[in-house]
C-alpha cells in the first residue's frame, strides 16, 4: 500500500512540475537565416540496365500450353520446367 501511495506522489510531482516548465517556456525565436548550401554532390553513374536473354523457341512453346492450360504462379513453373526437360 505505502508502494502505490509513493508512486502516486512522485508521479504526481512529475506531472506538475513538467507542467510547470511548459507554462514558463518562451515562444520560439524567429528563424536565423538559412544555412549555406553544402556542395552539390557528383550523381552516380547510371547503372547499366541487364538484357534478358530472349526465350528459347521452346521456352515460348512451352508457355504458350502453360497458357492454354490456364496454369498461373507455382503450377505454371513447375508445368514449364518438365516441358523444356522434356
Amino acid at each position: 500500500m505505502k508502494t502505490i501511495a509513493r508512486l502516486m506522489i512522485v508521479g504526481a510531482l512529475v506531472f506538475g512540475f513538467g507542467q510547470f516548465g511548459y507554462a514558463q517556456m518562451s515562444p520560439p525565436a524567429a528563424p536565423a537565416a538559412p544555412a549555406p548550401k553544402a556542395p552539390a554532390m557528383p550523381a552516380a553513374p547510371a547503372m547499366p540496365k541487364v538484357k534478358k536473354a530472349p526465350m528459347s523457341a521452346e521456352a515460348k512453346e512451352c508457355s504458350a500450353k502453360a497458357d492454354a492450360q490456364g496454369l498461373h504462379g507455382k503450377a505454371r513453373k513447375e508445368f514449364r520446367e518438365k516441358c523444356k526437360k522434356g
